[in-house]
């Protein structure tokens, strides 16, 4: 595949879209932005959600299509693509910084997990003192793909992505 000015500038302007469940992040920085691809004036954008259930996906699309028209495309295509599944292994480093300096623990550790007999609790840091004395007090937070944890060192409360 050639990759144009023209791409390349669509891409720009729709990774740009920030989630709207946690807007300090870009769809990029999650990497739910998977593809963008230009013919003539039609821009063709595939995202995938964190979960197949996700309810911020019908905003992102919308936000996508207002971006790229706002920007003089004619034609915005988004399509929705479930497989492969999304994997927090998808998120940049630089969304990774983002959630934290936010308030939310990052997904820590990789998706793969490998098989065995034993599992292993991770300690979740804190995202405003840096404790690793924390405990989870439910496992869906504010969206489904966080949980609620509690800093024993700090008392706060706060979010953590769910690795997935």
């Amino acid at each position: 595949m050639v990759i144009t000015n023209s791409q390349t500038r669509a891409w720009a302007i729709a990774a740009a879209v920030a989630d709207p469940e946690v807007p300090v992040l870009t769809i990029e920085d999650l990497g739910v932005l998977r593809t963008v691809a230009v013919d003539g004036d039609t821009v063709t954008v595939e995202i995938t959600p964190t979960y197949s259930g996700c309810p911020a996906m019908d905003t992102i699309r919308d936000d996508v299509i207002l971006a790229l028209t706002a920007a003089g495309y004619a034609r915005v295509d988004v399509r929705l693509v479930l497989s492969p599944a999304w994997t927090t292994d998808w998120m940049s480093d630089a969304g990774r910084q983002k959630l934290s300096q936010y308030g939310i623990a990052p997904p820590s550790g990789r998706a793969a997990v490998s098989s065995g007999p034993i599992r292993l609790a991770i300690s979740v840091r804190c995202p405003r003192c840096g404790s690793l004395d924390t405990r989870e007090v439910s496992r869906f937070g504010s969206t489904s793909c966080k949980a609620l944890f509690e800093c024993r060192a700090c008392l706060e409360p706060f979010d953590h992505f769910k690795v997935h």
